[in-house]
């Protein structure tokens, strides 16, 4: 009798257990999550894949701590002004859309604080001369960046980019990394492939 009593409450519990659990759910996409004052760090994840349009500045030999600030165009002397509020400014970071084409667009960067260098990312080649010796009139301790997609078409844009006094590196985005037409060139290359 007692084996039957036990099966008897043991079938009872199963089906309570049943029927308390409800009906099957529908597969549903999952809640978004909760949203606080401070935000979530993977809420904001496109929000960071945003900024890094603007390079992000490695240096290994740099062991200090600093701070780097990042434009998309030339800083005027309001913003230099402001970042010369920042502690430890050790580098100001351009990325331009476009070479300025004369020493006046260029001029507020004298005014950089003389602890920051000032690492400026150009696309393609110097459009004049002018636009290169623009660069050269500058007191900024200047690091300069040229990525190009093609070798250049003659000697003269070599011979540019060899006048750029600030000029740190050329490089190369193609998808066959070549030196030819680049032979001239005095200072260093490299090459870059980029992959979708």
């Amino acid at each position: 009798m007692r084996p039957l009593k036990l099966a008897t409450m043991f079938g009872a519990g199963v089906l309570a257990g049943c029927m308390a659990a409800g009906p099957a759910t529908v597969a549903q996409s999952p809640a978004p999550p909760p949203s606080g004052p401070v935000g979530s760090p993977f809420a904001e994840r496109k929000d960071l894949v945003s900024t890094l349009e603007t390079p992000l500045l490695l240096d290994r030999t740099d062991l200090r701590i600093g701070t780097t600030a990042q434009f998309s165009r030339v800083p005027t002397a309001s913003d230099l002004n402001d970042l010369s509020q920042l502690p430890a400014l050790a580098h100001v970071v351009l990325s331009l859309p476009a070479w300025p084409v004369d020493y006046s667009a260029l001029e507020p960067l004298n005014h950089v604080t003389r602890d920051a260098d000032v690492v400026v990312v150009l696309p393609g080649y110097p459009p004049s001369r002018a636009a290169v010796e623009g660069w050269n009139y500058l007191s900024a301790r200047l690091r300069i960046v040229v990525v190009v997609t093609e070798a250049p078409e003659s000697n003269a844009r070599v011979d540019d980019l060899n006048a750029m006094r600030g000029l740190e590196r050329v490089i190369v985005q193609m998808d066959l990394p070549s030196r030819s037409g680049f032979e001239r060139l005095q200072r260093p290359i490299s090459f870059r492939k980029i992959y979708s």
